[in-house]
């Protein structure tokens, strides 16, 4: 699987893709990441892509040409493999782990495009043939996060990023509370002990447990 991210600020990811599961996960190859900056396809000599919105009002407007340039690099990369241009919208499909699975599956490369300010030239959705994504009902600095989530997500469903595939806790029984040693932590004079069931041994027990727990 190749990402591929339209953003003015791929030094936001930096973190995010240094650490963990990902950081290990682009090390073996399992997935690759690809940044596209619309500065790098202004036609302003000081790479300015941001302009005052038609109509009024406050804030800056990105232009479309300079992200459809970045799109069309990104298509170029891809060759004739299976591509999704994701557009990430509030009001678009609200984004789940079944989304997720889905496009783990069907596609070899994903094109996140990244908004910020007041968004990015809506012609821009018309030149492409993308879908509009929500990871929630609400408003965010930028797509970047939005792409985070959804990289972590698709990626964790590509067979090698997990060391065991069976951790996926979505494809096992498994609670929202979990437990480990000691099996009893004193805080404040106050003494918290692992939930008997989980000590029993019995298997069907806590497994029927672990399902109560979801409910």
């Amino acid at each position: 699987m190749i990402f591929h991210i339209i953003t003015l600020f791929p030094g936001a990811f930096d973190s995010y893709l240094g650490e963990s599961i990902l950081k290990r996960a682009i090390e073996d190859k399992k997935i690759r990441v690809k940044f596209y900056n619309p500065r790098d396809f202004a036609d302003d000599k000081w790479s300015r892509v941001d302009r005052a919105p038609y109509g009024g009002g406050p804030g800056m407007v990105i232009q479309a040409l300079p992200v459809a340039r970045a799109i069309e690099s990104a298509l170029k990369s891809c060759g004739k493999r299976s591509v999704k241009i994701i557009f990430f919208n509030p009001s678009g499909k609200q984004f789940d782990t079944a989304y997720a699975k889905t496009v783990a599956k069907k596609y070899e490369h994903i094109i996140f495009v990244c908004g910020r300010y007041e968004g990015i030239d809506a012609r821009v959705k018309k030149m492409f043939k993308m879908e509009e994504v929500s990871v929630g009902p609400y408003v965010l600095t930028g797509g970047e996060l939005c792409a985070m989530i959804i990289m972590d997500c698709v990626s964790r469903q590509i067979r090698g990023v997990l060391g065991d595939f069976t951790s996926l806790e979505e494809s096992r029984i498994a609670s929202p509370d979990a437990y480990t040693r000691p099996e009893v932590v004193e805080y404040k004079k106050k003494k918290y002990r692992v939930p008997r069931i989980l000590l029993s041994g019995n298997h069907k027990l806590i497994d029927e447990w672990r399902n109560n727990r979801k409910k």
